[in-house]
């Protein structure tokens, strides 16, 4: 078993055998909840979000959001968009998005002049495709574009209802 540094490299590196492993790994769940952690943390930081309230909230949004889109991902990846031998649970998609979020720590460096526009843009794709690999690997899917049809789907769909939460709440 490789620890949280050498996971979090290998899943920003897109290693199938990373995100497998840690697709297995029951006892990783806490390792994938404090990447996401760290990706707001790092976001906020990078966000020059200083106040503490700020931080929680962005820390908060970050992770119902992210367990929202666990939640979103299991069931298009199993019931709208299954392969034959997709076979995934909560844990199993929990797991490897969290690690997908690995690259996102470097968003710290968001703020930095010139380049941090740049940087954001960089990460942003990152992470999608990371996350990609991690629905692929997660829902045992032989096709990538099946998995990023399905991140996308999720992507919409989170977007749509939470536009439409805000602006009843507005």
């Amino acid at each position: 078993m490789q620890n949280l540094a050498a996971r979090m490299i290998g899943a920003a590196r897109l290693s199938r055998e990373t995100y497998e492993e840690v697709e297995a790994d029951t006892k990783a769940n806490g390792q994938a909840i404090a990447i996401v952690v760290l990706y707001g943390l790092a976001a906020a930081i990078g966000a020059n979000i200083a106040d503490p309230r700020g931080l929680v909230g962005v820390l908060g949004v970050t992770l119902v959001g992210w367990v929202f889109w666990v939640a979103l991902t299991l069931f298009i990846g199993t019931r709208l968009l299954p392969e034959r031998t997709t076979r995934a649970d909560f844990g199993q998609i929990l797991r490897t998005t969290g690690f997908s979020a690995s690259a996102g720590i470097l968003l710290v460096f968001a703020r930095l002049p010139v380049i941090g526009v740049i940087i954001v843009a960089v990460v942003g794709i990152w992470m999608l495709v990371t996350f990609v690999v991690a629905i692929r690997q997660a829902l045992d899917y032989s096709s990538t574009a099946r998995a990023f049809a399905v991140c996308v789907l999720g992507w919409i769909i989170q977007w749509v209802l939470l536009f439409g939460f805000s602006r009843t709440v507005v």
